[in-house]
């Protein structure tokens, strides 16, 4: 069974760019959760996502994310909510609890969690199209000047990651199977194995890389041919994620969660919202071929000449 974050090769616009232009067009997306606390930003941002990972065909990979993000988005909504006793508008009168003190569930707290909850999801979105989508063999290609070893953990992580949920799930159908009479298996022992096996994979991984020479010095892999949506992936990633920063610099898309909620709604905080899900789907858009030139016949006179 194959994880729905491992990368697949198939063909698709985002699976054929350079990894540089992949990797700035999927992290504009982190850039723009990391920088804005909008809802509306915030949720464009994520839209952005859905549209991105729809067209690149890395459906299952951001299902899966979404998923598991959702889940944590809840945890965060109800944690921030019952510790955070900050905000004018409060929905529940707590108990008094010793040391802590009264627990009041505010709507301010619950609406702060709720922007933690979406940065969460965009994020998770986006590495899962990353993942899904971009070959972490050729972006060890391209650091490997840079850094060696960073490059190779990072490479690594990448690939084992869904290696290692791909065995969570083997490992859970197996306790299944096991029957009725057969003594249940908890969270930490599978926990337990799943650690053990990662470390004998990762022991295997180390003495793969030993045996085929890695760190030696060899032949140069030759460079692939550009693709003409190279330019289009890098500027619309460029747009996004600079283009937000700049924004946000600006004073565009303005939230405060305390003491009462307030959030800009205006034209430009509106307009940035509409721009990047557009943005995020123009590099697959369809290219433009240029119709191959006729050449023209000879003049008679011309030949005669």
């Amino acid at each position: 069974m194959r994880s729905a974050l491992a990368y697949t090769p198939r063909p698709g616009p985002l699976q054929g760019a350079a990894p540089l232009p992949a990797l700035v067009f999927c992290s504009s997306f982190a850039v723009v959760a990391f920088c804005f606390s909008s809802p509306i930003v915030l949720a464009s941002a994520g839209a952005g996502v859905v549209a991105v990972g729809v067209a690149a065909g890395a459906g299952r990979a951001l299902a899966a994310a979404l998923r598991w993000g959702l889940a944590l988005a809840v945890l965060i909504v109800a944690v921030n909510a019952l510790v955070t006793h900050r905000g004018e508008t409060v929905l529940v009168r707590g108990p008094e609890v010793p040391v802590i003190g009264p627990i009041d569930v505010t709507l301010e707290s619950i609406a702060a969690g709720g922007v933690i909850a979406l940065r969460i999801l965009v994020v998770l979105g986006a590495f899962a199209v990353y993942s899904a989508c971009v070959d972490p063999d050729r972006v060890l290609r391209v650091l490997r000047p840079l850094a060696h070893r960073s490059a190779l953990t990072a490479t690594l992580v990448a690939r084992l990651v869904p290696v290692a949920a791909r065995d969570a799930a083997r490992l859970r159908e197996a306790a299944a199977l096991r029957g009725p009479g057969a003594e249940p298996v908890g969270r930490a022992e599978l926990a337990r194995r799943l650690v053990a096996g990662s470390l004998d994979r990762a022991v295997d991984a180390a003495a793969t890389l030993e045996l085929r020479g890695y760190g030696l010095e060899g032949r140069a892999a030759p460079r692939r041919a550009r693709s003409r949506r190279d330019g289009r992936f890098l500027a619309a990633g460029l747009a996004v994620g600079l283009g937000g920063a700049v924004a946000r610099l600006a004073g565009v898309g303005g939230f405060d969660a305390y003491p009462s909620l307030a959030m800009e709604i205006d034209a430009a905080t509106l307009g940035l919202a509409a721009a990047l899900p557009l943005v995020a789907l123009v590099p697959f858009a369809r290219l433009s071929r240029r119709a191959p030139r006729v050449a023209r016949a000879p003049a008679p006179g011309a030949a005669r000449a």
